[in-house]
């Protein structure tokens, strides 16, 4: 083929290329190879054919063919590097510098444009694979070419030589030798070709420059030639400045070179941290500390990440024992240099160790260790084994302690390290003479460690007494340590105790200790003593300033011996706040320290703040529980809070340690304040008993300290205290030693008068200890009152006259020493005023004299009023009484004189004032006044609808409130019959019976040796009320009896007495005499009711209606005997009588509180009685209605509805729970109603857990654990549970309790009344047969028999137990195997048992069930006939829907088996009609459903009364009965094919949970 051929091929193949048809264009070429094997194009277009098809190597192989065929050719070049740049090959890569060292080649003689272009390429080539000496060689050859040019400028050359730069600058550290000249030039041409200089742009470029150099550690002159050459320039730049600072920070240089550098540099910029550092290491390296950390400190404001500046500052602060400063700049440095030079970090890590060993505290041991194995080498190194084992010796584990130093010295003999750790693991031994040598071993080989000598310093002080007094030892190495090393604290610190405790020169000592703690602020035992010596030396000035200065810059928690130091001080100059706040704030710093809360409580003391002071003394005592003052101090301020029995309880905790006399006083104190508060409250015993116990304790502290007043006056004060009490109770046991009596060892009694002498001897002695006190003086004088006062009780004859002198003399004695006192002047007016002196004008001068030093005086005006009082000036005395309310409105006797004033003029305020009297406090003649008002007040009868009787006695219950205070008068004085006779009065209408008789009992006997003829005949006929009424029958008779009886109500007491006694002919005597005495018809018409009713006890009848109608006849008849009437017309069937009654009592008005239960219940049993059963639950529904708040009414509807309306007993239920939440009286009973009723309606637990029956009575039973009906309720409760498990098919889980049951039944009803002998009878028969249904449910015939033989042989005659007893004979035989035939004769025995029990219709229930179970269903039918006709005569409603639905049943049973006859289908429609009749009855709906079902299973008719059982909205329909509904539904629409419908009943039943009904209906549809 010639050539025109290869050209057309090759056009094709480029025009195939063009048009991006490249496997075309291969096939062209594949032509033209064929034809020219080494055709360069061809191969060029082969290799970019094959590039685009995706065929990198077959278009690298042409590339490389073609460049082979003709190296100089660019073509296949330029080919070869476009795919290698746009292919991701790591060989192409690789290839790809050789391809642009090539093309630069080519391109340096032809074309500069692409040369530059490759070469930038080439460039960014190396600079990305980090080739810098290529990097520098290629842009260096480009400047080269370029210079070659012509025309090129010098600004264009600089641009080359500053890229250069740019592009090698940043990685210096990382290039060789070459390549780091190669930038130097660069930097060195770049300046050189700078124009103006000094210029930003060579600025910038200097600087650059010198930051290059700085990281050249071998480029130093050269870098100080350029920073000097650049100051030059630039001197007010500080940049060359930093740059050499930075390294002679670096390399550690402080020569003076260096230090000139710094101090330029610090001139140019004071804040320049770079400066500061430099100068603080040169301060550092000249062992001037304080101005190195102020410089370093300075640097790391602006630099706070240096990590040179914080290792520097962390080096400083470890010179000066700053070790918690130390490790806190280590620990900043350490974070500073996370990713940064490891050097950096072993330093800092080096230091932290150190600084955090050298603290002394377990945690920062903790650390150090945790820190030791951070550190390369660490177990290498001498210096860190030495701490490490310093560490471990502040954890006290001496064991790893010596383990380091052994190997120390084995590894290092006879270092300095090794030799110290043993020396200080010995010392911390107490090891003295081993650590000594060690230490000194140590010394010699370097006699110049301040260490060394500070520790044996430290040692020999340690020592003991000889080696510290010995100069040679102790004070002489601290000495030679503090000069050594002048800021170790420590040394100066026990330098300070040398001076202290051995030289006694506590100047010295005291610039020791503040010169120790001027170096460590944070020792506390330095700043101590300073604070103390300054104290001592009574610079009060220099002690605050340093205790200000600590106490401000101390952290809270910190500080803690300068905050309580500074709060003492204001403690003892009364600051008490400032105190409190310093003393909190030691606390913070040692919540634990006792001594400290102690110091708080008394600052606390101090300020009056009890509640505190009295915590912060209990927290003192909990942390130190031998602490006696603490506990002191808490029963103190208990005593000062009026906290009596606790504090007392506390004073004796402190005397069961020892008797501690303030103790003793305290609790003296203590019981005497208790004793008070009892005679306040009238407890007198109790009083009594605190007295002597005080005496006693009292007494104690005497023997200890009878040298103080103050014991003997309390003394004085708890034996005067007696005088209160009623002589009579008043019997104190007193030591011999202190009452003067043999033998001295053994307590003595002595009387009330024996104590008041025994007080005035302790008055006597505290005078002799104290003659000049006025108020001892005062004290025996009205001592001396008080005997007096006793002396008409111990001794009438005797004159009280010399001692009321000497009381006189004593008062004013007192008043002499102290005539400011007010209390002295009126006890004077007192005892002026009193019986036997009666200077009526001395005591009104006194009393004057008072209320002019006093004004504000209750006591003086009050007794003035009394004064008044007493002489008859009653306006004097109110106003003197209005002065002292107004002073004083709860002050008492002001009240009492009120109301005396207001008893005297006759005013209606009499009795509210001494009702405010006794609401005041108790007071004898407070009490007296209104208990006598109060009696007046209910012995007039015919003020009972009065405004003030509603007020005084109903509203302000002034009853009890008398009852209580006579109560607390008769306590005390015993000896008023008055009183007594007022009080048993009250008791009486209180109901308060054994009281009132003692009360009475009382007044008799103190009246019966009196005159007082017509009171003792009062008490006479109360008391013998309140025997009455208190069931003393017998005694009330005779009491009655021996007294003329005159009143109405004591002839109703007598004949009250004698009906209990069942002397009904005595009692009719006596209402006989009743009625004679009674003064208006009411009252005849009560008495003449009590009559009816004791006629018709002794049966008759006829003379009861006779009276009863006589009180109806009456112009105002009492509803009582009404109700009497209807209740005798109910009892005795006569239901036209009390219909009649009803009607005459619904004419008196709408009833009232218990009246209207009555009525209700009366109404009730007649409708039942008349057998309209559904009118006895709508009567007690609307009765409810009408008076809602009636707890009584809805009582009564649950009680009413399972008897006569069950179908209702949900309603019932919760009628019983209102019941129960309105009144819990009430609620015992109605609870048990409330379970009766979830009985009747089923609700169990398988239904309900929670509102179900056994729950229910089982709260009745914890409110009533004595109410056999509710044991009843139980067991029945019981036995609905355990059918309910069997008919689910569980196990019942109360089982075998019906014993149990019947005999806790049996038990409580032997406790109910006479009158409930039918209840009780009623409940053991019921019970009986409960526990023979429960038995024979289980399966236990043999007990059930065993239990009705049992019955049986107590009492024969028994036709229930012995229907029972043949039940169960019969289901044994029916259960048996020969027992599916009962003979006839037995059948006749059962009937003849049956008709043994005339009035139990469940009876006749069995014995048909027994006829249909031998198939005779026409006796079956019978005997539920006969049971129908019982329950009828009987009113039994229950029963008779029972015996129909039963009737009916059986009656169905061959209609639904296919014999339906029209007997029994005439049968099942009359029983179901006559249920329906009687109320809604869902079953009796049901059978009549089924009945129409078994005439004609497929009428409408049927699925109409199917479908009106199945979808009824009934709630209180049983589920039971609608899902027998739904099967025969069921089948009825199956046998029809109604699919619609049953899909209907289908959805019915799975909404019902009835899943019967849908297995029922896949057998019937299989497919479905």
């Amino acid at each position: 083929m010639s050539n025109k051929e290869v050209k057309a091929e090759l056009k094709c193949a480029r025009e195939a290329i063009k048009n991006k048809e490249f496997k075309e264009a291969l096939k062209h070429c594949k032509t033209v190879l064929k034809l020219e094997k080494n055709n360069y194009n061809a191969w060029v277009f082969i290799g970019v054919a094959a590039f685009e098809l995706q065929q990198p190597d077959q278009a690298q192989g042409a590339y490389r063919k073609a460049c082979e065929l003709e190296p100089q050719q660019l073509l296949a070049w330029q080919g070869l590097a476009s795919l290698y740049e746009k292919s991701d090959q790591a060989d192409f890569k690789s290839e790809l510098p050789k391809i642009y060292q090539k093309l630069i080649t080519l391109y340096e003689t032809s074309d500069k444009v692409k040369f530059y272009e490759v070469s930038k390429k080439l460039v960014e080539l190396y600079q990305s694979e980090m080739k810098y000496l290529q990097v520098a060689k290629v842009l260096q050859k480009v400047i080269q070419v370029r210079e070659g040019e012509e025309g090129v400028e010098d600004a264009e050359l600089l641009g080359l030589w500053k890229e250069m730069i740019r592009l090698l600058q940043d990685t210096v550290e990382r290039q060789d030798n070459e390549t780091q000249q190669h930038l130097m030039s660069a930097f060195e041409r770049a300046l050189h070709m700078t124009v103006n200089v000094p210029s930003e742009a060579h600025w910038s470029l200097s600087q650059d420059y010198i930051k290059c150099l700085s990281k050249l550690p071998h480029q130093v002159a050269k870098l100080k030639e350029v920073c000097d050459a650049m100051l030059l320039l630039y001197p007010t730049h500080p940049y060359p400045l930093e740059v050499l600072s930075e390294h002679f920070i670096k390399t550690g240089d402080t020569s003076e070179e260096a230090v000139r550098c710094f101090t330029r540099l610090s001139e140019l910029d004071p804040y320049n941290s770079l400066a500061h550092f430099g100068l603080g290491i040169k301060a550092c390296h000249d062992k001037k500390y304080e101005d190195a950390m102020k410089s370093i400190v300075l640097g790391l404001k602006r630099m706070r990440s240096s990590i040179v500046g914080w290792y520097n500052l962390a080096l400083v602060q470890l010179k000066m024992h700053k070790y918690s400063d130390s490790t806190a700049s280590s620990s900043e440095g350490l974070k500073s240099s996370q990713g940064n030079d490891e050097d950096w970090t072993y330093k800092l890590l080096r230091l932290k160790l150190e600084a955090l060993v050298r603290t002394g505290r377990d945690q920062d041991a903790d650390e150090a260790l945790q820190i030791f194995p951070q550190i390369s080498d660490a177990k290498k190194d001498p210096v860190l084994l030495l701490l490490k084992g310093r560490a471990h010796l502040t954890k006290g584990q001496m064991e790893e302690v010596f383990q380091i130093s052994s190997d120390l010295l084995s590894s290092h003999p006879e270092s300095l390290e090794g030799l110290t750790l043993r020396g200080l693991a010995h010392a911390a031994k107490d090891l003295h003479k081993q650590a000594e040598e060690s230490f000194l071993k140590a010394l010699s080989r370097c006699p110049d460690n301040g260490e060394l000598f500070y520790l044996l310093g430290s040692l020999y002080w340690d020592m003991g007494e000889e080696t510290r007094k010995d100069r040679n030892k102790a004070h002489t190495h601290l000495l030679k340590a503090a000069k050594l090393d002048p800021y170790h604290g420590s040394v100066f610190r026990l330098l300070g105790h040398f001076y202290r405790e051995v030289a006694t020169d506590k100047g010295r000592a005291r610039g020791c200790y503040k010169k120790a703690f001027e170096l460590d602020s944070s020792d506390a035992e330095a700043g101590a003593a300073t604070v103390d010596l300054s104290m001592e030396q009574g610079d009060m000035d220099s002690a605050l300033s340093v205790l200000q200065t600590v106490t401000e810059r101390a952290t809270p928690g910190s500080a803690k011996w300068a905050w309580m130091r500074r709060g003492l001080y204001h403690l003892k100059i009364a600051e008490h706040q400032q105190a409190i706040a310093d003393l909190q704030a030691a606390l913070r710093a040692d919540p634990m320290d006792w001594v400290c809360w102690e110091c708080l409580g008394e600052a606390y003391l101090n300020r009056r703040s009890f509640t505190a002071a009295l915590k912060a003394f209990d927290k003192a005592h909990v942390l130190q529980p031998s602490s006696i003052y603490s506990l002191y101090q808490t029963a103190a301020i208990k005593q000062i809070l009026g906290r009596f029995k606790e504090a007392s309880a506390e004073y004796k905790q402190i005397l069961e340690k020892e008797d501690y006399v303030p103790a003793l006083k305290g609790l003296g104190e203590c019981l005497l304040a208790l004793a008070k508060n009892a005679l306040d409250d009238y407890l007198d015993g109790r009083a009594v008993d605190l007295i002597q116990s005080a005496i006693h304790y009292l007494f104690r502290a005497v023997k200890q300290r009878s040298d103080l007043s103050c014991l003997w006056k309390i003394l004085g004060d708890a034996c005067t205290a007696s005088r209160t009490v009623s002589p009579s109770r008043a019997k104190v046991l007193v030591p011999g030693a202190l009452c003067g009596l043999e033998p001295s060892d053994q307590n003595h009694t002595l009387d009330q008068r024996q104590l008041l002498t025994l007080g005035e001897r302790c008055f006597g002695h505290a005078l002799k200890l104290l003659p000049e006190a006025a108020s001892l003086w005062c004290d025996l004088g009205l001592n001396y009152y008080h005997q007096s006062r006793l002396l008409s009780f111990y001794s009438p004859e005797e004159d009280p006259q010399a001692l009321l002198e000497k009381a006189v003399q004593c008062v004013k004695k007192a008043i002499m020493l102290d005539s400011e006192s007010h209390a002295y002047w009126n006890a004077l007016g007192v005892v002026a005023m009193s019986k036997g002196i009666e200077n009526l004008a001395l005591a009104q001068h006194s009393f004057i004299k008072s209320i002019k030093v006093e004004s504000n005086n209750v006591f003086a005006w009050t007794n003035l009023g009394v004064l008044y009082l007493k002489k008859g000036n009653i306006e004097l005395s109110h106003e003197a009484f209005k002065i002292a309310q107004s002073l004083e409105p709860l002050y008492v006797n002001c009240w009492i004189g009120q109301a005396l004033i207001a008893e005297t003029v006759g005013s209606y305020d009499t009795m509210d004032l001494f009702r405010h009297t006794t609401e005041l406090s108790t007071h004898t003649e407070g009490v007296m006044g209104y208990a006598y008002w109060v009696c007046s007040t209910l012995l007039d009868r015919s003020n009972r609808d009065s405004e003030l009787y509603l007020y005084n006695i109903i509203q302000m219950n002034a009853i009890s409130a008398a009852q209580v205070a006579l109560s607390k008068y008769t306590e005390r004085i015993q000896t008023d019959p008055d009183a007594f006779i007022m009080l048993g009065y009250l008791n009486t209408h209180l109901h308060l019976g054994k009281q009132a008789i003692e009360a009475y009992r009382r007044a008799v006997e103190l009246l019966q040796a009196s005159t007082q003829i017509e009171k003792l005949s009062f008490a006479m006929r109360g008391y013998g009320r309140a025997l009455s009424e208190g069931g003393q029958w017998e005694e009330a008779v005779s009491i009655y009896s021996s007294t003329p009886l005159e009143d109405l109500y004591d002839h109703i007491g007598l004949a009250m007495a004698c009906f209990r006694l069942d002397r009904l002919p005595e009692s009719v005597q006596a209402y006989e005499k009743a009625l004679s005495a009674a003064s208006n018809d009411k009252e005849k018409a009560y008495v003449l009711t009590v009559l009816a009713l004791i006629q018709h006890r002794l049966g008759s009848v006829d003379h009861a209606k006779t009276l009863l109608f006589k009180c109806s006849m009456m112009k105002e008849p009492v509803r009582e005997s009404l109700l009497c009437l209807c209740a005798l017309g109910l009892v005795h069937g006569d239901t036209t009588l009390a219909s009649a009654t009803l009607t005459e009592l619904q004419k008196l008005g709408e009833p009232v509180g218990a009246a209207m239960e009555e009525c209700c219940l009366l109404t009730c049993t007649l409708l039942g009685l008349q057998g309209n059963y559904s009118a006895v639950y709508r009567e007690a529904s609307r009765a409810i209605h009408r008076n809602p708040g009636n707890a009584s009414l809805w009582a009564l509807l649950s009680r009413l509805v399972p008897q006569y309306c069950p179908s209702k007993a949900d309603g019932g239920a919760v009628a019983g729970r209102v019941a129960c939440q309105a009144s819990l009286t009430l609620g015992k009973r109605a609870l048990l109603y409330s379970g009766v009723n979830q009985l009747a309606s089923g609700r169990h637990s398988g239904v309900d857990r929670r509102q179900n029956a056994l729950n229910t009575i089982q709260r009745a039973l914890l409110l009533c654990p004595d109410d056999p009906a509710a044991w009843a309720g139980l067991m029945a409760a019981c036995h609905t549970e355990n059918t309910a498990c069997l008919l689910s098919g569980s196990t019942p889980r109360r089982e075998n309790l019906e014993r149990a049951h019947m005999t806790l039944v049996s038990e409580k009803v032997k406790g109910l009344q006479v009158e409930d002998g039918l209840l009780a009878q009623a409940l053991e028969g019921w019970v009986l047969q409960q526990a023979v249904t429960g038995l024979k449910q289980s399966g236990l015939y043999d007990q059930a028999e065993k239990l009705c033989s049992q019955v049986l042989s107590v009492s024969p005659e028994h036709p229930v137990v012995f229907l029972m007893l043949r039940q169960v004979q019969c289901e044994r035989l029916l259960l048996s195997e020969a027992g599916n035939t009962i003979p006839p004769v037995i059948l006749d025995q059962l009937s003849a048992a049956v008709m043994a029990n005339h009035t139990s219709v469940s009876a006749w229930h069995w014995l048909a069930e027994v006829y249909r179970s031998q198939s005779l269903l026409a006796q079956a039918s019978v005997a539920y006939k006969q049971s129908l006709q019982l329950a009828s005569q009987l009113g039994d409603h229950s029963g008779k829907i029972s015996s129909l639905l039963r009737l009916a049943l059986l009656a169905l049973t061959p209609c639904l088996a296919g014999r339906c006859v029209s007997d029994w289908k005439d049968l099942v429609s009359e029983a179901s009609i006559e249920v329906l009749k009687m109320g809604s009855s869902p079953v009796a709906l049901l059978f009549q459903a089924l009945m129409q079902f078994s005439v004609k299973m497929g009428a409408r008719e049927t699925r109409r009364l199917l479908e009106r059982i199945v979808y009824s909205s009934d709630s209180g329909e049983s589920e039971t009965i609608k899902s027998v509904a739904r099967w025969y539904l069921l089948r009825h629409l199956h046998a029809k094919d109604d699919l619609e419908l049953i899909d209907t009943l289908l959805l019915n039943a799975s909404a019902a949970g009835d899943n019967r009904l849908v297995d029922f209906h896949r057998r019937l549809y299989p497919s479905s």
